[in-house]
């Protein structure tokens, strides 16, 4: 005991941590390097913790949807459910197929759930705090390039669903991770384009600066409501939910790329699913519903800033993450799984033209209101809706031929359409027409010999 309060007494923490002001961001090197550790040990803690109790809240929701109890035995209301499958998993035999790459198969469920954790490392989920010792943001690493770390970090976890598949050495796995590449490099694509016209209105990449923009033109979801959606649907397909889970549609590829695994390795893909859903929940509630901001008020974005305002706003971003976890749960209970040919088809000839499409239109739109001298501010946001709201409409009635998602529908001309039914109408007469009875006397008349009765039978 004496040597640890040896050290604390050679140390000068009134040096190590000078006091400053707590509404401007504390210079010294060594306040900023606790604030970091501090902020990883409680927040990684609070996610992985998170990231466990969702896979209770969706069996129980459903559970809801279905009109079933769900988990009920461990704990009280099943709360101690996930800590039962967690134990499950660890007790669980570890399967090592023999032909498999050993390294690659054990680093591959890695490869797929760190990716996730990091890119919660640049989002902002609360207004600064003041403390004692500087201000502090309610960020990890708070990256003046923070949008583009998260679409560099999201894309590498592709490698662990991949290499998964591959190093299994088992078809089925195999074509899981085939198609697990193709969707996700098909749908990254729209999800990178779909997130360009949030940089026009913010002229900035940073994740602050981005809620920021929204605090004072309105969250983005009116002004780019067609790039909310595009981004959404790639979500979906990003994090392999249904209705784009192909990679592990088991009706086809027994388990797809994860067959091979049991245990925790097995465990560790659907914690890796999770943790995917709660980060694409956390970039949509930053990129297009204002963030940590709470709406219909200035009062949490002017100084001075207070611990009521960092807590009020950790809550608000809290409430918009939890709401985009339910919908993914709810959209997966919902939906049925697309075809394949139907998932590619949908991402090269829909969400990537109408991506790039957007673009275009919002650019020449932005630059259009700008030389008119409106100012960045709800004038300009109403525009931007006015001129959602016809796209909206066109996209619509262009999505309704049914001729895009081929073979998903196709509408038969009116001609063709009668014919069925006149076709269909004639068939159903014939069924249904009484059968009368043969009236033909030429045929052979039978006469049946007598049966022998009890009476005659000697």
């Amino acid at each position: 005991m004496t040597l640890p309060l040896a050290v604390l007494n050679a140390l000068d923490l009134a040096t190590l941590f000078p006091r400053a002001n707590p509404q401007v961001a504390p210079e010294a090197i060594s306040t900023f390097v606790a604030a970091s550790v501090i902020k990883i040990l409680v927040f990684f803690g609070i996610y992985l913790v998170t990231v466990a109790l969702l896979t209770l809240v969706e069996r129980k929701l459903a559970a809801w949807f279905q009109d079933r109890r769900g988990p009920n035995r461990a704990g009280p209301g099943g709360i101690l459910q996930p800590v039962a499958d967690g134990i499950k998993n660890f007790m669980k035999e570890e399967t090592n197929p023999p032909f498999a790459d050993k390294w690659l198969f054990i680093i591959a469920p890695a490869l797929a759930f760190i990716p996730a954790m990091l890119t919660w490392a640049v989002l902002p989920f609360g207004a600064p705090l003041p403390t004692p010792w500087g201000l502090i943001d309610l960020a990890i690493a708070p990256l003046p390039v923070g949008f583009l770390f998260t679409l560099a970090v999201s894309s590498l976890g592709v490698y662990g669903i991949v290499l998964a598949g591959w190093s299994s050495n088992n078809k089925y796995a195999f074509l899981g991770g085939l198609r697990s590449s193709a969707q996700m490099i098909s749908y990254e694509i729209a999800m990178g384009m779909s997130t360009i016209p949030v940089l026009l209105l913010a002229g900035n990449v940073s994740l602050g600066a981005i809620v920021q923009q929204q605090s004072s033109m309105g969250w983005n979801v009116l002004s780019l409501t067609v790039a909310w959606f595009t981004f959404l649907v790639a979500a979906f397909a990003e994090t392999n939910r249904l209705p784009f889970d192909l990679p592990e549609a088991e009706s086809e590829l027994v388990a797809g790329y994860h067959t091979e695994y049991s245990g925790m390795k097995f465990s560790m893909f659907f914690i890796a699913e999770y943790a995917n859903m709660l980060t694409v929940s956390g970039l949509t509630a930053v990129l297009f519903f204002g963030g940590w901001d709470i709406p219909f008020t200035q009062w949490d974005n002017e100084a001075p800033y207070t611990v009521l305002k960092a807590l009020a706003t950790t809550l608000m971003m809290i409430s918009k993450v939890g709401f985009f976890i339910f919908v993914f749960m709810w959209v997966r209970w919902t939906l049925p799984r697309f075809r394949y040919d139907q998932l590619m088809s949908l991402g090269w000839s829909v969400m990537l033209p109408v991506a790039l499409a957007y673009i275009v239109i919002i650019a020449t739109a932005t630059l259009g209101l700008d030389m008119l001298g409106v100012a960045r501010g709800p004038l300009f946001s109403l525009a931007l809706l006015a001129l959602n709201v016809m796209l909206i409409a066109f996209l619509l009635w262009w999505l309704d031929r049914g001729k895009l998602i081929s073979p998903a529908s196709a509408r038969v001309a009116p001609l063709d359409l009668e014919r069925l039914r006149a076709r269909g109408l004639d068939l159903s007469r014939s069924q249904l027409a009484p059968v009368r009875p043969r009236t033909d006397t030429t045929s052979p008349v039978t006469i049946a010999a007598p049966s022998l009765t009890a009476e005659g039978g000697n």
